[in-house]
């Protein structure tokens, strides 16, 4: 097979560079670490001072993100040019978080055109709302390469590098043109397709040479990892061992099983203290004796909302014994909103839920109650538990999360349902849930029921077994796991 060059799109550069006021001086970790400082790399970084609220990626890379590491990535600005120079603030616990800025015009291509609007789609088995334009790509591989050069200077000689997710795929090609050989780690948060749906991307082979620049490729479930391999051995002319391991311009690979889990222990305080706080009694207050049905999400057209919407449509025509006994609560953040598809998603549900509450309302209850507008994480606890039934059926997902906070929310001695999709990675895990094909509205509808009218003694027994593998799964678990990947690889 022919190599596959790492070639960055070039650009002039623009006279006189914004510096930014605080600049990383030192790639000197603050704490020694005798295996090599960790330096976590996401598209975006957590605000020091909350770094919940940023996010899955945040609270699951926490047990990563200890003294003396640091995490690097976009600052979340946009600017008149891309930043050449990393700008640090170092928290309480000695974390460093190192930042760029990014150009208006780099923004809009690599984020909002190839990543979100060519990759996302893509990797989620949605082919019909892929859009690739070669700029757009272009403008990817610029963002990675200023990432690359970025970083460059604040890379220790024993430091372990830790790349995270879709927008980043060719960070570590860029790395190793820039002469970097520390051990290099990737993972992908979201589902990786087979080789039937990777070749619609043009510039497929050459993200696959790029992502193996790295010396670890972990993914959450083993359909992602084999799906993975069997495009290496197309495009690549890889030849896996049994430890899926293969070689590649002199480079061995490691391609490794790490599904990502939640701290929950910590989410079922949480979760036991909201149960009584002022949100939690105001929800109550507001259901009365009525069951909730709870769907948490980002507003995206992956997660499968308006074939819930029509779901919990099909529960109330065809269980009527439901109607006035059940609410469901919609939380979908909005999310991307300069993307066309998450616009016409919005409306989509819009119209859904207005059609689901015309039919079946009445003067003094509402079945569907839908917000776009963020919720704090510790109120959505509160209402994890307080729901009768988790309702998580997203299309297709690469792990879900909300099940797993949903599970360890519950209260022991009178839990919920987790109704979850097939097709979410947390599925393969936890097989006590009512697992379900979210593309039948009747099944999701009858699972539904079924979570309702379930006897205690059955709702105790599934949530015990779900509780036990979501305590056994958890984040602290998958940050050892892949670390201890990276290390094993001979320096």
């Amino acid at each position: 097979m022919p190599k596959v060059a790492a070639v960055t799109p070039k650009r002039k550069k623009p006279p006189g560079p914004r510096q930014p006021p605080e600049t990383c001086a030192s790639p000197r970790p603050l704490v020694a670490h005798p295996a090599g400082r960790v330096i976590i790399v996401s598209n975006r970084v957590p605000a020091p001072s909350d770094k919940a609220a940023a996010g899955g990626l945040a609270v699951a890379l926490a047990d990563a993100a200890t003294a003396g590491s640091l995490w690097f990535g976009w600052s979340g600005k946009r600017a008149e040019e891309t930043s050449t120079v990393a700008q640090c603030i170092t928290s309480d616990e000695g974390v460093t978080y190192a930042t760029i800025d990014i150009a208006e015009r780099d923004y809009q291509k690599f984020y909002n055109g190839f990543a979100n609007g060519a990759l996302w789609p893509l990797l989620h088995y949605r082919t019909g709302l892929l859009r690739f334009n070669r700029p757009d790509y272009d403008a990817y591989r610029i963002v990675n390469r200023a990432f690359a050069e970025t970083l460059r200077p604040l890379i220790g000689p024993d430091d372990l590098i830790w790349i995270h997710d879709y927008q980043l795929f060719t960070l570590a090609a860029e790395l190793r043109a820039l002469g970097v050989q520390n051990r290099i780690g990737f993972f992908l948060h979201i589902p990786f397709v087979p080789p039937s749906l990777l070749q619609v991307l043009p510039p497929a082979i050459e993200m696959l040479g790029a992502l193996s620049a790295c010396d670890v490729i972990g993914f959450q479930t083993q359909g992602d990892v084999q799906a993975f391999l069997d495009n290496a051995i197309l495009m690549l002319g890889a030849a896996p061992n049994a430890e899926n391991c293969f070689v590649y311009e002199g480079r061995k690979i490691r391609v490794v099983l790490t599904p990502i889990g939640i701290d929950a222990k910590k989410f079922t305080l949480l979760a036991e203290r909201a149960a009584h706080s002022a949100d939690a009694k105001r929800m109550s207050e507001s259901l009365g004796n009525r069951a909730l049905v709870l769907g948490v999400d980002r507003l995206d057209y992956s997660k499968g909302l308006p074939q819930r919407f029509d779901a919990f449509g099909r529960l109330l025509y065809t269980y009527p014994q439901h109607r006035r006994a059940v609410n469901f609560l919609q939380i979908a953040a909005r999310s991307r909103q300069e993307v066309g598809s998450y616009q016409t998603l919005r409306r989509e549900l819009d119209r859904r839920a207005g059609d689901i509450n015309g039919e079946f309302s009445d003067f003094d209850w509402v079945p569907l109650r839908y917000m776009t507008h963020p919720v704090k994480r510790n109120a959505i606890a509160g209402f994890y538990r307080r729901a009768k039934i988790g309702l998580v059926t997203p299309l297709r997902d690469g792990m879900n999360l909300v099940a797993k906070e949903y599970i360890a929310a519950q209260d022991p001695a009178d839990p919920g349902v987790l109704v979850l999709s097939r097709f979410a990675g947390a599925a393969d895990e936890l097989t006590e849930a009512l697992i379900v094909n979210p593309f039948d509205a009747d099944a999701v509808a009858n699972a539904m029921h079924q979570g309702l009218v379930m006897p205690l003694a059955e709702r105790q027994a599934r949530y015990e077994a779900l509780a036990a593998k979501v305590n056994h799964t958890t984040a602290q678990r998958f940050c050892a796991e892949f670390l201890a990947y990276l290390r094993a690889v001979a320096s």
